[in-house]
């Protein structure tokens, strides 16, 4: 059997793989101390002009740190590119204001219906974002598995946030939580059927269900929504989620069960 070549010796294309993973964790290092630096400075400007002190900074700050290592250890053996790309940008820099919205919870706010407001117009931002990194990507020829799974990680850790701000504002009670603690929910269950890790077949239902809950979220945050409004909408949208959720289920249990008949 011949000699394992390691990467960077060799042969000249295991030297440019080499040489290309090495530029790319560079400028993704590059990008998320930049970010994190942004973070930083953003939520220490807002937390001295709105009077919420040093610790929405820090929580911010550590939100910010959490997301960043993951991303980190998951983005060399998914992200084969020599680049890390303008769309991973743009979902950090979405990642970015979710942790400054994710600070929000556990605060006090002496006029709270400014607060309401400017927490809409930045997830309504953050989430009008979502549609511009997956074309950005294709069109760069960046696209990659990482950048996919960064995109749908965001966007479920987003739907947790805007949950928690729902219920702090009092907006609906607790059991909203259940919308955005679905999909963590799912990953939790798959570590103990493996089953409900198989790849799904892309959905346009499982795309319109995640644009339905986040839009319903940030409507139930507006200050001339009352709280009777919000909470019917949060709980139609929780319904389309959970029915969203056990159509794939079903499916991944059909798609299993060939396997499992055939097996001795």
């Amino acid at each position: 059997m011949p000699p394992l070549i390691r990467a960077g010796e060799g042969s000249p294309g295991a030297q440019t793989i080499a040489a290309g993973a090495a530029a790319m964790r560079r400028d993704a290092a590059r990008d998320l101390w930049l970010a994190g630096v942004l973070v930083a400075a953003g939520a220490a400007a807002i937390g001295r002009g709105a009077g919420f002190g040093v610790d929405y900074a820090l929580k911010s700050l550590l939100v910010f740190a959490a997301g960043a290592a993951l991303a980190w250890a998951a983005l060399p053996a998914a992200h084969p590119h020599p680049r890390f790309g303008a769309a991973n940008r743009l979902t950090l820099a979405r990642f970015a204001l979710s942790c400054g919205l994710a600070a929000l919870v556990g605060e006090s706010f002496a006029q709270v219906d400014v607060v309401a407001w400017v927490v809409v117009v930045t997830a309504t931002i953050t989430a009008v974002l979502d549609a511009a990194d997956g074309p950005l990507a294709r069109r760069s020829g960046l696209a990659s598995d990482f950048g996919a799974r960064f995109d749908m990680e965001t966007d479920a850790w987003l739907t947790l946030v805007l949950c928690a701000l729902v219920v702090h504002f009092d907006k609906a009670g607790a059991w909203v939580l259940a919308s955005g603690l679905m999909r963590y929910a799912f990953v939790a269950a798959a570590r103990a059927r493996p089953w409900l890790a198989a790849p799904l077949p892309p959905s346009r239902r499982r795309q319109a269900v995640c644009v339905v809950q986040i839009t319903t979220l940030i409507v139930c945050l507006g200050p001339v929504v009352p709280r009777w409004a919000a909470s019917a909408l949060a709980a139609l949208a929780l319904a389309a989620l959970t029915l969203s959720f056990a159509v794939d289920m079903r499916w991944l249990a059909r798609a299993r069960r060939p396997t499992t008949e055939s097996a001795p």
